[in-house]
């Protein structure tokens, strides 16, 4: 039986937002993280029935000894939309069984699901909350070259494969802009923590 109290909030973000580092804040403040892409990555190298719809889409070469074959899989779904979408229809509905599992062990009142594609696999409306975080576009440009040593180029190209902050921002009851240093934002994650505990009455 779902507990009543507890509240769900999702916080989503595009590549070089720092939705990770807000997320890793409101963890800091005592809120529980579920990170749906670190778990989705879990859950194709370890769940049997997952690997096994992967492999019947994608072929062998989906794994390798070492697990998920990533490279290839990105090379696979990269500008073709029914690859792309076989594979979330393996993916999502085995994170969110997952999450469930997850939400059934805390305690606290408020949690959050982090997810890069929140609004677009429309795990948001199953949250009672979405925090996006923003950035201008030079700026996450920037950082993502910094983070991944990747060239602009490759990072235009994730980039436009995802939607725009616009549209995340239409989904959203707070915003967090992220274009300071990392006291902005944690102040910006402290603010918006109160703001949560006020919408839900705690």
């Amino acid at each position: 039986m779902k507990n009543k109290q507890t509240f769900i909030v999702g916080i989503t973000g595009g590549i070089g937002s720092g939705k990770s580092t807000a997320a890793h804040f409101f963890e800091e403040l005592g809120i529980p993280v579920y990170n749906s892409d670190t778990r989705a990555k879990v859950i194709q190298n370890e769940d049997e029935t997952v690997k096994s719809k992967v492999i019947q889409v994608f072929g062998d070469e989906a794994y390798t000894k070492e697990g998920l074959n990533r490279a290839f899989i990105a090379k696979q779904i990269f500008n073709n939309k029914e690859k792309l979408n076989a594979l979330n229809k393996i993916v999502h509905p085995a994170v969110f069984l997952d999450f469930e599992n997850w939400k059934k062990e805390q305690n606290s009142k408020i949690l959050i699901k982090e997810a890069a594609i929140l609004i677009e696999s429309g795990s948001y409306k199953d949250c009672d909350a979405v925090v996006s975080v923003v950035v201008d576009l030079d700026k996450r440009i920037e950082r993502t070259i910094a983070r991944d040593q990747s060239t602009k180029e490759e990072v235009l190209k994730r980039i436009n494969n995802q939607i725009s902050d616009e549209e995340r921002i239409a989904k959203s009851d707070f915003i967090i802009d992220n274009n300071a240093d990392l006291k902005h934002l944690k102040n910006k994650v402290e603010k918006t923590y109160f703001q949560l505990k006020e919408k839900f009455s705690l």
